[in-house]
C-alpha cells in the first residue's frame, strides 16, 4: 500500500479485545464491540472511562497493547491514520486561523492528492451539507463556535469517509448552539446513511438524541450496549441506571412476584431473581405520580426543587432519599409532610445479579 489514504469502509467497526495501556496504567481493557455500517454508536461515560481512548484506537493515533481493530473485514491495528480512510472532528475545531473555509474544508482533499477540479466540487457539496455555502471564503475567526464547527465537519466529510469519528464535538458550545447542532448532526445521518459513525460523549442527552446504540463505559471497562429505549427503560447494571438519565435505586429483597423495600411490598411485571435474594430496584423519577395508586410508598417530604415545568419532590421513605418529578403543582406539599407516591408495576426494573452481568453486556455489544 502507497502512503495516499485507503479508500473509505462501508463494513463498519469491530474492536476485538482491545487494551490500551500507559505503563501499568490500564485506560481501555478488553473492548468488544461492533459498529454496524450505517449505524451511529455513541460511546458515553464519564471522564477517564476510556471512550476517548477507544475512539483513538480507530483513528490510529494509540496503538493498543494487545487485541485488534477492524475497518470492515481490514485489519487496521498498525495502519497509521491516513491510511485508515476515516473522517474525524474533535471538541477544539482544530481549523487552520490562517486558511479560509474552503482551504480548511480541502485540506483532507488535497493531503490525498484529489484532483483540483474534484476538490472544489467536493469542497462545495461538504458545505452545502452543513449549510456553510455561504461562508467559503471567510477565515475561522470570523465565525461563530457552532458556525466553526459546522467547518470542521465540513472537512471530515469532504474525504467521503466511510467511517466518521466523533470525539465531544458539541462539548464547547453554550446550550442553545449544542441543541442546534444536535438536530444538524441527526438531519446529517439521515442524509448519510451509509457512514458509521462512532461519537464519544458524557452528555446523555446527546447520546439519547442521536444514537441507534449506545455503549456505556466506565473504568476502562465497557458496562453496557443496548439502544436507547433499551437502556433507559431497562438498564442491565445499577451503573447504567445512574449515568442515563435520572433513576431511584433502591435496596430491595426478593420475594414471588414481587419485592420488599422499606416495610412496603412492591409489584413488578418483569424480573427474576432467587427469592429471599438481595437486588435493586430502578425506578425512574418521571415514572412516580403523587396519591395513591399502584406500588404506593409513604413517606416524609424532605425537599422540594421547582423546575419550571415540573417539581422536584425529594422524599424520605424509611431512611432512602426517593425522587419524584412531577408535573408542576399548584400547591406543592410542605417540607416534613407526609406524602403518597406510586408507580405503575410496568414502570420498575429490577437489575440483573452483578455475576451475569458482564455475559449480558457482551451479547449486547455485538447486536
Amino acid at each position: 500500500m502507497t502512503g495516499a489514504a485507503a479508500e473509505p469502509e462501508t463494513g463498519g467497526i469491530r474492536f476485538e479485545q482491545v487494551s490500551v495501556a500507559y505503563g501499568r496504567n490500564t485506560v481501555l481493557d478488553q473492548l468488544d464491540l461492533t459498529v454496524e455500517p450505517g449505524e451511529v454508536m455513541a460511546l458515553l461515560g464519564p471522564s477517564g472511562s476510556g471512550k476517548t481512548t477507544a475512539l483513538r484506537a480507530v483513528a490510529g493515533f494509540v496503538r493498543p497493547a494487545s487485541g485488534r481493530v477492524y475497518l470492515g473485514d481490514r485489519d487496521v491495528t498498525g495502519l497509521p491514520p491516513h491510511q485508515r480512510g476515516i473522517g474525524m472532528v474533535v471538541q477544539q475545531y482544530a481549523l487552520f486561523p490562517h486558511m479560509r473555509v474552503r482551504d480548511n474544508v480541502a485540506f483532507g482533499l488535497k493531503a490525498r492528492k484529489v484532483r483540483k477540479a474534484e476538490i472544489a466540487a467536493r469542497v462545495a457539496e461538504a458545505l452545502e451539507l452543513v449549510g456553510m455555502s455561504a461562508y467559503a471564503a471567510r477565515y475561522p475567526r470570523e465565525l461563530s463556535g457552532g458556525q466553526q464547527q459546522r467547518v470542521a465537519i465540513a472537512r471530515a466529510l469532504a474525504v467521503r469517509p466511510g467511517v466518521l469519528l466523533l470525539d465531544e464535538p458539541l462539548s464547547a458550545l453554550d446550550a442553545q448552539l449544542r441543541s442546534g447542532m444536535l438536530a444538524e448532526l441527526a438531519r446529517l445521518h439521515r442524509e448519510l446513511p451509509d457512514v458509521s459513525i462512532l461519537y464519544v460523549t458524557h452528555d446523555q442527552v446527546e447520546a439519547l438524541t442521536l444514537a441507534d446504540r449506545i455503549a456505556v463505559m466506565d473504568r476502562a471497562r465497557l458496562q453496557d450496549c443496548g439502544t436507547p429505549q433499551e437502556l433507559y427503560r431497562a438498564p442491565r447494571t445499577e451503573f447504567t441506571a445512574s449515568f442515563v438519565g435520572n433513576a431511584n435505586l433502591l435496596p430491595v429483597t426478593v420475594g414471588s412476584g414481587s419485592v420488599a423495600f422499606a416495610g412496603h411490598e412492591v409489584k413488578l411485571s418483569t424480573g427474576e431473581a432467587a427469592t429471599g435474594a438481595t437486588a435493586t430496584l430502578c425506578v425512574r423519577p418521571h415514572m412516580v405520580g403523587l396519591g395513591d395508586g399502584p406500588n404506593a410508598l409513604t413517606g416524609t417530604v424532605a425537599e422540594i426543587q421547582w423546575r419550571g415545568s415540573t417539581h422536584r419532590l425529594y422524599v424520605d421513605i424509611g431512611g432512602h432519599r426517593f425522587k419524584a418529578d412531577l408535573r408542576e403543582l399548584r400547591e406543592p406539599p410542605a417540607l416534613g409532610e407526609k406524602v403518597t407516591l406510586h408507580f405503575a408495576p410496568e414502570d420498575a426494573v429490577l437489575l440483573p445479579a452483578a455475576d451475569h452481568e458482564a455475559e449480558t453486556v457482551a451479547g449486547a455489544a455485538h447486536g
